[in-house]
């Protein structure tokens, strides 16, 4: 059976994203790390196949993504729908955000985060 999460081919590519946090990411990380929200642990830069997620909960199969101004430039937003929808074929939640929803509504972002783990965990 190939290994489908952690790739450990792909550990330098989640290294180097992990150096290079984006603002949105950090802002968002700071408040999800530790348990913060519903006693949930997630990871950061977590890689399913060749494609790396922002932040992950392996527990609860929860994948949230944050979408910079890159993601929304030639051609990105396709690659984004079909990796998005490899990944929701191996059983795991995606949840998307921009960058704006995490500078001008993060108690709404965290509380749509808390609202997935909570109907996860029904």
């Amino acid at each position: 059976m190939t290994k489908l999460y952690n790739k450990s081919s792909e550990k330098e590519k989640r290294r180097q994203i992990r150096r290079n946090i984006a603002k949105a990411e950090k802002i968002l990380w700071e408040k999800v790390k530790d348990r913060q929200i519903e006693d949930c642990k997630f990871r950061r830069q977590y890689s399913v196949a060749e494609f790396v997620i922002d932040f992950y909960s392996p527990e609860l199969k929860l994948a949230i993504e944050i979408d910079g101004d890159s993601h929304f430039k030639n051609g990105a937003a396709e690659y984004d729908k079909e990796r998005q929808v490899f990944i929701e074929s191996t059983g795991i939640r995606f949840i998307r955000f921009t960058n704006d929803d995490v500078y001008n509504n993060l108690s709404g972002v965290l509380e749509y985060i808390a609202q997935n783990i909570r109907d996860l965990r029904r």
